[in-house]
């Protein structure tokens, strides 16, 4: 099992920047592949970032530039950098970890809201 705490949401004004911080806990060995997700109010969840075992990222084409994805070695930590934040960024913002175990492979922290003011 994994557990996942993000951190570090808020609200900030447009063109400005925030960290989200994600600490995962338990069999953190078995993730192979870490990323955030965001929920605008009244949308459906959607990729933003993610960061597998080699390190290799993907982004949205919406915040391509302006978010950086990172981690630790050892997995326990991620960040989502983001800068010249847009109202539009505003949403709930998930962490999420795709990991070994075939019965239950995806793990989801609780959301963390970022609002940007125009």
């Amino acid at each position: 099992q994994v557990q996942l705490v993000e951190s570090g949401g808020g609200l900030v004004q447009a063109g400005g920047s925030l960290r989200l911080s994600c600490a995962a806990s338990g069999h953190v060995s078995r993730i192979i592949t870490m990323g955030w997700y965001r929920q605008g109010l009244g949308k459906e969840r959607e990729v933003v970032a993610t960061i597998n075992d080699a390190g290799i990222t993907n982004y949205a084409d919406s915040v391509k530039g302006r978010f950086t994805i990172s981690k630790n070695n050892e997995k326990s930590l991620t960040y989502l950098q983001m800068k010249s934040l847009k109202p539009e960024d505003t949403s709930v913002y998930f962490c999420y970890a795709r990991s070994t175990y075939r019965a239950n492979p995806d793990y989801w922290g609780q959301g963390t809201q970022v609002t940007v003011s125009s």
